[in-house]
């Protein structure tokens, strides 16, 4: 299988290489000349334990290509993976000019039936968005499904987190979108690892439901961490007594 990776910040390299572990050919592309000259001499542009490793592993074994141009990695690909930046706007909204933008230039190169996959932290209804930017720009029938399958990675451990996921979320409208997504994560299902199959919509709100939780439970324990201090408990105690909850 060879899939298509557009975006080589954190989420989109870590996935390419860990994608690429699995025996899967991967093209990752980006805008940033410089960058992509770097990537294909093997230097990464931060740091992730292990990450250039694999990077240059799979680079010369041939199964890791990077390209400045956005059609190598449509033309060949079955599945597309949109993993650009979706910084937040003055009012704290998620611009969604760069995934409107890529959205494009794939129906500009579609050239038969393919899985776009939004792997950026992206607001609900974002993929029916996507599915519309690209029925706008293609000029004859083409069939396409847009899927939604969030990162769920730590900067660290974000290899261990793609190699052995707490779970894998897979969001689509068709059973052959899902079943391509599945077949291409066989090495998690083969470890056991859970998966979630749902709709976009839902998909899409996981993400942000579990970002929110994480937040959630690091102010919490911060605000018992003081009361701790204030009545002279171990804190490390009590959020260890409160995890054994079942």
């Amino acid at each position: 299988m060879h899939i298509g990776i557009i975006g080589t910040g954190y989420v989109g390299l870590v996935t390419g290489a860990c994608f690429s572990e699995f025996g899967v050919s991967v093209t990752c592309v980006d805008r940033d000349e410089r960058k992509i000259r770097n990537l294909g001499k093997g230097k990464i542009p931060f740091y992730e334990p292990g990450l250039d490793e694999l990077v240059r592993k799979s680079s010369k074994q041939g199964r890791l290509r990077f390209s400045t141009r956005i059609r190598d990695a449509i033309e060949s690909s079955l599945i597309v993976f949109i993993a650009v930046g979706t910084p937040p706007r003055g009012d704290g909204s998620a611009d969604l000019e760069y995934v409107k933008d890529v959205s494009g230039e794939i129906a500009d190169c579609i050239d038969s039936y393919k899985v776009i996959v939004t792997k950026s932290t992206v607001p609900v209804g974002t993929g029916k968005k996507i599915k519309g930017w690209m029925k706008e720009r293609i000029k004859k029938e083409m069939d396409f499904d847009v899927a939604s399958n969030p990162e769920f990675l730590r900067e660290g451990s974000a290899i261990e987190d793609f190699m052995r996921p707490d779970r894998v979320v897979i969001g689509a409208e068709s059973p052959q979108a899902i079943a391509i997504l599945k077949d291409l994560y066989t090495p998690l299902y083969l470890i056991e690892a859970p998966f979630v199959i749902t709709d976009i919509e839902t998909a899409e709100l996981i993400k942000y439901a579990s970002n929110s939780f994480l937040a959630t439970k690091i102010s919490f324990i911060n605000e018992i961490a003081n009361l701790c201090d204030v009545v002279g408990a171990d804190v490390h105690v009590v959020a260890k007594a409160m995890g054994l909850d079942k």
